[in-house]
């Protein structure tokens, strides 16, 4: 057998762990109005595409909306006006912090526990990072930082949410803002909250 013939074989047996981050799939959330409640409707199916436990998925929403819910068959349950938007930034948040490697940027990871401590191994890379919790400390410096409606601010767009707007940091608020790309350094201004996630407009 030949160079190139051997080398076309050897191909055919790597397991494909490349991939393109964008083959990550997620489904649009879809919201449901239930009187003062609001239902995520498919929660449970993006949980299945993200290989993740539905009520992982569930106390992040709560946690990221600043609400209470309930978890049914797959079908969150909050208490507010929630739209669409509002579930798929809050979905994309919970991607950047659980499920997407830091490294390579691939979603090929796994949620395991080393010493009580839970971590984030990838399998298409090898990283292994601890999942950041959230300290008292830290989040009494985050208050501090509190983003306003009707406010503009100054961030540094450090992400892309899977719509393809800027994601950014401020304090603990996750700011959504088309039009920015990774990197850029621009004023916004806030347009309205939900929760922990802000959407915004370049200024």
């Amino acid at each position: 057998m030949d160079y190139e013939s051997s080398l076309d074989r050897a191909m055919e047996n790597v397991p494909d762990i490349g991939g393109d981050e964008t083959r990550l799939q997620i489904p649009d959330a879809q919201p449901q109005k239930d009187g003062a409640f609001t239902r995520f409707t498919n929660l449970g199916e993006i949980a299945d595409v993200l290989s993740r436990e539905d009520e992982h998925l569930h106390r992040f929403v709560q946690r990221e909306l600043g609400t209470n819910g309930k978890l049914s068959d797959g079908s969150g349950r909050y208490n507010g006006n929630f739209s669409g938007s509002d579930f798929d930034a809050t979905v994309d948040a919970y991607v950047e912090e659980y499920v997407r490697c830091s490294e390579c940027g691939l979603p090929d990871t796994r949620l395991v526990r080393e010493d009580r401590t839970p971590m984030l191994r990838c399998d298409a890379c090898g990283a292994f990072r601890p999942v950041t919790k959230r300290s008292t400390s830290s989040q009494q410096q985050k208050q501090k930082e509190a983003v306003e409606e009707g406010k503009t601010y100054t961030v540094e767009i450090t992400g892309t949410g899977r719509k393809g707007d800027g994601v950014a940091e401020k304090g603990e608020y996750t700011i959504f803002v088309p039009g920015a790309e990774e990197g850029d350094v621009l004023e916004i201004y806030i347009k309205n909250i939900s929760g922990n996630l802000a959407f915004a407009r370049k200024a």
